[in-house]
């Protein structure tokens, strides 16, 4: 049985298929005046260059490629400010020829997909967004990492028989760490230590203190206990700048933030998450569902 040429009705001009890797991108053009004709180029900044004045100067207009990993991303960087409709092509949307798989079979399949107007972008923002995103991402890993932190230290306290934590609400609050500093300083006395305890919102009673705070603190927990607050005040510190550089950024959406925290449940964090993460215009998903994904 002979197969069939599978044939599309062509809406794009003049187009190009990636085929993005971690060391090479494989082009190839297709369209009206030009001969198909596919290149291989490295990742370079050089090199993805040389791709895009090539691709200039053929008149190519559409692009695109598969959302491979962030592979994808520096060439976007170069190519986006060309003035070319950039298409971001989630992998499953796309069906390679039958047959031998090769790259250049891929590039030219995808090139031809486009031709047909057959690929629909993903959802891919502007550079000032997704630098954005980064640093909302970014925080995640801090904060994770001081929560970490903070478990650690509960643990420490509980391995020399401190059970801080049973009487204390927050380990590293004003009350609890005048205590600890105590303790490192060799001031074991309970009685001394209850006297520290003087803040109203303490429910715990003075027995139950002097019981938390009975331990057995060597040397190995204060070496531990140093090295865990100098990785928590680092942190601290990492998240306040990171805080202040997204605040600094989110100047232009204070209105949308401000609406956004109106809703139950969310705070200023979530809210300065959302618009780093789809942005403020509603316009660019077909549906609420088309978002949710």
């Amino acid at each position: 049985m002979t197969k069939q040429e599978v044939t599309f009705e062509e809406v794009v001009e003049r187009g190009c298929g990636l085929d993005v890797h971690k060391k090479k991108i494989v082009a190839t053009v297709e369209g009206t005046g030009i001969s198909k004709e596919t290149r291989t180029y490295k990742s370079t900044t050089r090199s993805l260059t040389e791709l895009k004045e090539w691709l200039l100067g053929l008149g190519v207009t559409h692009i695109a490629m598969e959302s491979t990993g962030v592979y994808w991303k520096p060439v976007m960087n170069i190519l986006e400010p060309g003035g070319f409709t950039v298409l971001v092509v989630n992998a499953r949307h796309i069906k390679y020829v039958p047959g031998y798989k090769t790259d250049r079979k891929d590039s030219a399949w995808i090139c031809r997909l486009l031709r047909a107007g057959l690929l629909k972008g993903s959802f891919v923002p502007e550079q000032s967004q997704r630098d954005l995103r980064d640093l909302t991402r970014y925080r995640r890993k801090p904060v994770q990492n001081l929560s970490a932190e903070h478990n650690r230290l509960i643990r420490l306290f509980e391995d020399a028989s401190l059970k801080l934590s049973s009487v204390f609400s927050d380990v590293t609050g004003k009350t609890c760490t005048s205590v600890i500093d105590s303790v490192m300083d060799g001031n074991t006395d309970p009685e001394y230590l209850v006297s520290l305890c003087t803040h109203w919102r303490l429910k715990s009673t003075q027995d139950e203190i002097a019981q938390a705070v009975e331990g057995k603190f060597r040397d190995h927990h204060k070496f531990m206990l140093q090295a865990i607050r100098r990785s928590m005040h680092n942190l601290t510190d990492e998240i306040q700048h990171i805080n202040d550089e997204i605040t600094r950024r989110m100047q232009p959406f204070e209105e949308e933030i401000s609406r956004l925290c109106q809703i139950p449940g969310i705070n200023k964090i979530s809210a300065r998450d959302l618009p780093a993460e789809i942005g403020v215009d509603m316009e660019v998903f077909p549906s609420a569902a088309h978002l949710a994904s």
